[in-house]
């Protein structure tokens, strides 16, 4: 498991009851239903694509790997976003994800 970003560092040192309270609330939604991590990690990871936010897809994308989802799994869960979300907004998420994938 690799350490998170120095960004999300430094939010909890300067809000430590917010982060934890975020924490917590991912936590308990992973937990509130049937779905196993690494599927939930793969549908966080379409949602970061889908609202272009380039540190939540390397976010969700060392979680998935961490959960045992692979390159290929990675990508695949990518490229289905692309009738939704269109081909240059996949292709960057594509480009986020191989910054990260091991």
């Amino acid at each position: 498991m690799q350490k998170p970003p120095q960004h999300y560092n430094q939010l909890h040192k300067r809000y430590p009851e917010y982060m934890n309270a975020l924490d917590a609330l991912g936590e308990s939604v992973k937990q509130a239903g049937p779905l196993d991590v690494k599927t939930c990690e793969l549908i966080q990871l379409a949602a970061a694509a889908a609202t272009r936010s380039e540190g939540a897809v390397h976010s969700h994308c060392r979680r998935a790997q961490d959960a045992g989802a692979t390159r290929e799994e990675v990508h695949h869960t990518l490229l289905l976003l692309t009738s939704t979300i269109g081909f240059p907004t996949v292709s960057a998420a594509m480009s986020w994800a191989d910054d990260v994938i091991q």
